[in-house]
């Protein structure tokens, strides 16, 4: 089999490549330049990332490429980050590099230069069983839950499933670097990058204002901070600077630990309270997408997560369409909009989107029901 092999400089893509080789496909890497500008410090298709996969092609004896997707980048993700964060919600922009550059692009790229596949070193694994007669595949979490990428992955369908491999899915981290040692890769003992990958120092507050000076929106500007009961207790650097859930840097010296519960961002509000009244018991999800493709007749006991290191929580899921509703058995913190809600049965993802809204509980007792979900 012809597989491409999506090489971001680091270990775990290097030991997928090394695995395939050894299987006995053809192999080819492949690098993705995703800024249009050298960003100094290692990241999306950096010097460092391109030289480091060039040395790992090199002793595998296999080819390597550098294919430049800055633009789709800029224009699917970079864009999007930006404005999501002057809306006042808290984007993953890792699901949309996933989703639109290397499993749709990349994916369209590879198998017009004659790939049979696409593989990458993300920790997940594709279940394949028969079911009416079909073919299903869905995601798997993968053996190292510590690792465990299926969250960034929920948007794959039938269709890039069927053209994807997850070499090292079935194996742990310190199996992994064993693995490179094994094939004395350059990358074995490579750091990784546990940031947003194009944010400089993870100074996301200043990327945003880098990139949103001179627009006329509020969220950038100096603005209220309030308590439950609407009392004005402190002022913020604007709404766009901030997540719910968040305690740090909010200047406040009232006594007690604050947290933000939630955000207005059409009055350029905060809202702060106690961590337990951050919490929400119900969620609506938009641009939601389904593992099979169909959508599920009725509501869905299912685990859902709503962040990245979030353990997964019990709810009822019931599909409307393009939305979803989440039912959570207990109220979860920091529900925060732009996030994603991913859908687990077990370790099976079967669907998922982007969180569109959620009342937190101590905003919920003093809005009499106006702004329920």
């Amino acid at each position: 089999m012809n597989v491409l092999v999506a090489m971001s400089g680091g270990v775990d893509s290097s030991v997928a490549a090394a695995l395939l080789k050894e299987q006995g496909h053809r192999v080819l890497g492949a690098t993705l330049k995703l800024l249009r500008q050298e960003t100094g410090f290692g990241c999306c298709g950096s010097t460092r990332d391109i030289d480091d996969a060039r040395a790992v092609c090199s002793t595998l004896g296999m080819p390597h490429y550098v294919l430049d997707f800055a633009d789709d980048f800029q224009k699917n993700i970079l864009d999007p980050f930006v404005n999501s964060y002057l809306s006042g919600e808290t984007p993953n922009p890792c699901i949309a590099c996933n989703r639109f550059i290397k499993f749709d692009a990349l994916l369209k790229k590879a198998i017009a230069l004659g790939a049979d596949a696409v593989a990458t070193g993300h920790y997940a694994q594709i279940d394949v069983r028969e079911e009416n007669g079909k073919t299903v595949r869905r995601l798997r979490r993968a053996v190292d839950l510590n690792k465990d990428q299926t969250y960034v992955l929920y948007h794959l369908g039938q269709a890039e499933l069927s053209q994807l491999l997850f070499p090292i899915g079935g194996m742990t981290k310190p199996e992994v670097r064993d693995a490179a040692r094994r094939f004395n890769l350059k990358t074995a003992e490579k750091d990784e990058s546990m940031e947003i990958c194009f944010v400089p120092n993870a100074d996301t507050a200043g990327f945003i204002k880098s990139r949103g000076e001179g627009q006329p929106v509020p969220s950038l500007s100096i603005g209220p901070i309030k308590d439950l009961t609407g009392k004005r207790i402190g002022e913020h650097r604007g709404v766009a600077y901030y997540t719910r859930g968040q305690r740090s840097g909010l200047g406040l010296s009232i006594g007690r630990p604050a947290y933000v519960v939630d955000i207005d961002p059409a009055t350029n509000t905060l809202f702060v309270g106690e961590d337990e009244e951050g919490a929400s018991g119900e969620a609506e999800v938009r641009e939601v997408v389904w593992s099979t493709g169909n959508p599920p007749q009725g509501p869905v006991r299912c685990s859902v997560q709503i962040r990245s290191r979030h353990a997964a929580a019990l709810a009822v899921v019931t599909s409307t369409g393009t939305l979803a509703h989440v039912r959570f058995d207990i109220p979860q913190r920091a529900v925060a909009p732009g996030q994603s809600a991913v859908f687990y049965d077990g370790d099976l993802v079967i669907g998922g989107g982007i969180l569109l809204r959620s009342v937190p509980v101590g905003r919920q007792e003093r809005t009499n029901g106006n702004d329920s979900v």
